[in-house]
């Protein structure tokens, strides 16, 4: 079975056709403007969709389903964008749309909710029920799996970890709280961390990186693995902020695994280590119950399209 998946992103979408296996066959992507209305995104979906079946000589009529994942508040059940700052869109009746130019279900979730299943039915999760998945970008993502399915809550506006409050009066956060997880973990939060220890420390190698190389987050992790007291700062706080973060969803869920995606897991075991003696310091039941398993998630580039692979998979069997 052909299966197409859909990755919408606030600047581009990103469309794939792939096996059931999740073994992707083609892939494309295109340029969306700021305003786009849920309208244009169907049409322009269904037609680069009808575009890479073509080209890769597949019959629209056998793509079994079509899976979108959205950032934002996303209602599975209604097929509807609640609400998504990142593109704009309030109560945007997505399925509907893609219906009017495809014939074959549809189903959307939530782009973070939609990784981790990506991953638990074809990543580094395969085969484990409960999965953690923690998207470490411009913001934190968070997406859950339990029993084998999606965390999505009412109205599809749960399992939004990235907001758990892990400092009181803290960081001011994007989604208007102060001392959310986003605020601490995020790549752009690192960023901040960074500029802040370089303002103090304007001798170190640190700042001398930050200044020849930009405003990176591996900066930080350059500056730490040369031995230099200010890069091991910055990484040593940053990694007690997500283990802070994970620790709360893992003392809820406790999971099979913990994944850690986005840029920052690029950084390997050097990080996924420390992020992971210091979360088993810290979990509930620390040393008497079973470790808690950490590793970076596997799917990359393409954990979106692969989690919305996922959703269409599991939608068209279900």
């Amino acid at each position: 079975m052909i299966y197409a998946g859909v990755d919408v992103g606030g600047m581009s979408i990103k469309c794939c056709l792939a096996t059931e296996d999740g073994k992707i066959l083609i892939k494309d992507s295109f340029v969306t403007k700021d305003a786009i209305t849920c309208a244009e995104m169907a049409e322009q979906t269904a037609s680069c969709i009808k575009a890479i079946a073509a080209k890769a000589g597949v019959d629209i009529k056998d793509v079994a389903a079509v899976g979108m994942g959205t950032p934002g508040t996303v209602d599975g059940k209604k097929g509807v964008i609640v609400y998504s700052n990142n593109i704009k869109l309030e109560h945007a009746p997505i399925v509907k749309e893609m219906k009017k130019h495809l014939s074959c279900p549809v189903y959307v979730g939530n782009d973070a909710n939609a990784a981790a299943l990506g991953e638990a039915v074809f990543g580094a999760a395969k085969g484990l029920s409960d999965v953690v998945l923690v998207t470490l970008g411009t913001g934190v993502g968070t997406g859950i799996v339990a029993n084998g399915k999606m965390i999505t809550g009412m109205g599809g506006a749960g399992a939004e970890g990235g907001h758990i409050v892990i400092k009181m009066k803290g960081e001011p956060c994007t989604c208007g709280n102060r001392g959310c997880f986003e605020a601490y973990a995020s790549a752009t939060a690192l960023l901040r961390q960074t500029e802040a220890v370089v303002a103090r420390r304007p001798d170190s190698l640190l700042a001398a990186l930050w200044k020849k190389n930009g405003k990176s987050g591996i900066v930080p992790f350059d500056a730490a693995k040369a031995g230099d007291p200010a890069g091991l700062k910055v990484i040593r706080d940053y990694v007690n902020y997500v283990a802070l973060g994970l620790a709360g969803l893992v003392n809820i869920f406790r999971p099979d695994v913990v994944l850690i995606g986005g840029g920052i897991s690029n950084q390997g075991d050097y990080f996924i280590k420390k992020v992971s003696r210091k979360l088993n310091g810290i979990v509930y039941g620390a040393g008497i119950n079973p470790r808690v398993k950490v590793k970076a998630a596997e799917l990359k580039n393409d954990a979106g399209l692969l989690g919305a692979v996922a959703l269409a998979v599991r939608g068209a069997n279900a």
